[in-house]
């Protein structure tokens, strides 16, 4: 089955567009056989714009549709009364139109909306009132069916992308901090600086917040989805943790910086390879957590909690190489490092089981 949806989606042939044909051949339908409309068209136009990506995104543009077509034609209404149509009228239809919802701070689709409406009505319904009347029926039915359609019809869930790049966050979360180890390495000499792969880090943050918002908007006005709730808002918790592990991760960089620029900066190589092993050890619980956000398995837990165990104790091995430091500026910096890395373990410790046990029901 994923093969066959794979080679239509090469094709062309995606869901979306299925969705949107099929909306708009049963609102002309509805439109034809029901309500006997004289210009079925108008409902499969406004079923055509109406589908979207997220049911949220379908209301939202279902809405400016809807609000447009009413200014318009209460606009052409307005003018027919006084003109015929002909280029005059149709300039100032369209100017007073947009001109008016420019005014009151409408959506830019709107504005459009309108002075497309105001066109129409003023063309075809010649200031009639019965054909205004059954513009704004066919439109409201039109972008009604494709809203449910959109809705009912396998509506998207974003979650397993949300999880795909949580997993992604956490893991280049892992190894960027393990790749500033480096820094320690050039005996005073800044050839690295670690900035480039912080920097891939931020912007996959924001991919993942990205995917995060997608999810939240595909959710929205979703009735079969609304299981999904709970999770995506458990996930949107530890995004937000990641994000400030990525904080903590920019400050060991800069800590690692500060001391390759000092001059007095001096460690035992034995203090060295201990300050890289808290790092790894820390790099490891990210690892864990973010595979624990997945599958929150008992087993999982366990192995988080393991890794969270050994970075504390890598950790407290490197606070007792302090007093090998003489120099204040070197003790500042190291400090600020190793705070930074005990803020991660923090953020990486899972504070009640029970609320994941509960987590990974939901999911399931």
């Amino acid at each position: 089955m994923k093969k066959a949806v794979d080679i239509l989606n090469r094709m062309g042939l995606t869901l979306q567009i299925v969705k949107t044909a099929f909306a708009a051949a049963l609102s002309w339908l509805i439109a034809a056989t029901l309500l006997h409309a004289e210009y079925p068209f108008f409902a499969a136009v406004a079923a055509i714009i109406t589908v979207q990506v997220t049911v949220a995104d379908s209301v939202d543009k279902a809405t400016q549709r809807i609000i447009g077509i009413v200014g318009g034609v209460l606009i052409s209404m307005l003018f027919g009364l006084w003109f015929k149509v002909g280029a005059v009228s149709i300039f100032f239809v369209i100017l007073v139109g947009m001109a008016i919802a420019k005014a009151l701070r409408m959506n830019p689709q709107i504005i459009s909306q309108v002075a497309i409406s105001s066109l129409l009505v003023l063309a075809f319904g010649q200031g009639q009132g019965e054909y205004a009347y059954e513009r704004v029926i066919e439109t409201m039915l039109g972008s009604a069916m494709a809203v449910l359609i959109n809705a009912l019809i396998v509506p998207q869930n974003a979650v397993p992308d949300v999880e795909t790049e949580i997993l992604k966050y956490s893991n280049l979360s892992a190894v960027t901090l393990i790749s500033l180890c480096v820094l320690m390495d050039n005996d005073g000499k800044v050839r690295k600086t670690g900035r480039s792969e912080v920097d891939a880090l931020i912007s996959e943050s924001k991919t993942c917040r990205k995917a995060l918002e997608l999810a939240e908007q595909s959710l929205k006005y979703n009735p079969l989805l609304t299981h999904k709730r709970t999770r995506l808002s458990r996930l949107a918790v530890h995004v937000s943790k990641l994000e400030s592990i990525t904080i903590q991760i920019r400050g060991i960089r800069r800590g690692l910086v500060d001391l390759q620029l000092n001059a007095f900066f001096q460690m035992e190589a034995a203090d060295k390879e201990q300050l890289k092993l808290t790092m790894e050890a820390t790099a490891d619980c990210i690892v864990a957590f973010g595979e624990s956000i997945i599958d929150s398995s008992e087993a999982r837990l366990a192995e988080l909690r393991y890794k969270i165990r050994v970075a504390r104790e890598e950790q407290a091995l490197s606070l007792r190489n302090l007093k090998n430091i003489s120099s204040l500026e070197t003790l500042r910096d190291m400090g600020s490092i190793l705070t930074d890395l005990s803020r991660i373990i923090t953020e990486t410790e899972m504070q009640n089981p029970i609320w994941f046990k509960a987590e990974a029901t939901a999911s399931s």
